[in-house]
């Protein structure tokens, strides 16, 4: 709580008169385009499209920042969509946004516009879903829009809506995501100052907010470890070098890495074995076992510690048994980290917008986020948002085919986002 009256102490929130009545117009604005926005939201929803396919939901996109006068910049990072808001006047510039990638997810949940799309994923037939509620993001981003748009007359600076595809990663052989945004040099080319990003959770009472300073997503890193040994007759192990056991052994190695060698007191950490395979017969020991998993990291040094207690672990483990591993930890997404400065300016925007008892400064999770990638390159606020329905006892997490937002919370998501945007054209 300390560091939220801080905040409240050390911030420019929206004063005086003028960003009072801003806040008016927004808030007007967000109530007169809330059945639009829902109803993009369900459109969306029903017609998803997997990362880096999302093509007729960039070309909706697109058409409507056309019919706001925006200047709209197509085919980025492959599909993803950009509409610039110039002001006329001079300011910094301040990037909204919003991910719009869909899941290979079977839709269980029975409301009118559940997705009946399907396709061929990693050779496997599969629904298409939004179940992680990409599909709201997107609708919000395109409310704030429209609000902030009718009122650039009394804004100024620039306006970056960042539309970006494959937040939930690109297929394999493929780039995508904010990642590749980056790399095409999106944020130098328009000039971004900050940026600010929100995620709706179906965990979170919707007229929620919640947030958390410095570290609030994890990086996330593939990793894979090749354990060889020598092949022979599954009636005869001592005739060779069983690659199987010694896997056992490094996974269960594995869980001591966290558990006995990080200071889980600064940050949460995580190392999941996801997928082992090794062998074709019962009765052959095979000449070689891949494992491959996640780490999940909140704390750049702690990550560049087990990184290398990874490495040692496996291969000591299959070196005292004859055998030998090699570990290739790839390179993944960045750790979230909300820039302290900005949390400190964006916090009492939270409160005037939602009311200071549903701002909740919350934990870190071992979730990850690509807006990571943006966060690295200008300070960045990235917050959740309330999807659940007030007073329900359960829901369904994200990425399963139960997947459900209720709607009611969107508008608050409209209003926050064109606030914050508001607060720092304003002042600085």
């Amino acid at each position: 709580m300390k560091f939220l009256h801080l905040c409240a102490f050390l911030a420019l929130p929206l004063a005086g008169f003028a960003q009072d009545a801003l806040q008016q117009m927004v808030s007007a604005g967000a109530d007169a385009i809330n059945d639009k926005v829902i109803e993009w939201r369900r459109d969306f929803h029903e017609h998803p499209e997997l990362s880096n396919r999302e093509f007729e939901t960039g070309k909706k996109i697109a058409a409507y920042l056309n019919t706001l006068g925006l200047k709209v910049e197509t085919g980025v990072a492959k599909t993803g969509v950009i509409g610039l808001l110039e002001t006329g006047k001079p300011g910094p510039t301040v990037a909204l946004r919003a991910d719009i990638d869909a899941l290979p997810v079977t839709e269980r949940v029975d409301v009118p516009f559940a997705s009946k799309v399907t396709t061929t994923f990693l050779g496997q037939e599969t629904g298409v879903m939004h179940a992680c509620g990409h599909d709201t993001h997107t609708a919000m981003l395109m409310g704030a829009a429209k609000l902030l748009t009718d009122m650039k007359d009394q804004l100024r600076g620039r306006i970056v809506f960042i539309f970006q595809p494959a937040e939930e990663g690109a297929p394999p052989g493929e780039q995508g995501g904010a990642k590749l945004m980056v790399d095409e040099g999106v944020l130098k080319r328009y000039g971004v100052d900050v940026i600010f990003g929100q995620h709706i959770g179906a965990y979170l009472d919707a007229g929620k907010i919640m947030y958390k300073p410095a570290g609030t997503m994890a990086a996330a890193n593939r990793f894979t470890i090749e354990v060889k040994g020598k092949q022979t007759h599954g009636s005869q192990p001592w005739s060779g070098v069983d690659p199987v056991t010694v896997s056992a052994q490094i996974i269960l190695g594995l869980q001591t890495i966290v558990s006995r060698q990080m200071e889980l007191t600064k940050e949460a950490a995580v190392i999941s074995v996801g997928k082992i395979t090794g062998g074709v017969r019962n009765n052959i020991i095979p000449e070689s076992v891949e494992m491959v998993g996640t780490i999940r990291t909140l704390d750049k040094d702690m990550q560049t510690q087990i990184f290398a207690a990874i490495e040692r672990m496996a291969t000591n483990i299959a070196e005292a048994s004859g055998a030998t591993a090699t570990v290739e930890i790839s390179p993944g997404t960045l750790i979230t980290y909300n820039d302290l400065e900005l949390t400190a300016k964006a916090v009492p925007t939270l409160y005037q917008t939602a009311g200071e008892d549903n701002v909740i400064l919350g934990r870190a999770t071992t979730g990850a986020e690509d807006f990571s990638f943006f966060a690295n390159e200008v300070p960045g606020f990235f917050y959740f948002l309330g999807g659940k329905t007030p007073g329900s006892a359960s829901f369904a997490p994200h990425h399963t085919p139960d997947f459900y937002i209720d709607e009611s919370g969107l508008k608050l998501g409209v209003k926050t986002i064109s606030n914050l945007a508001i607060n720092y054209l304003m002042t600085h």
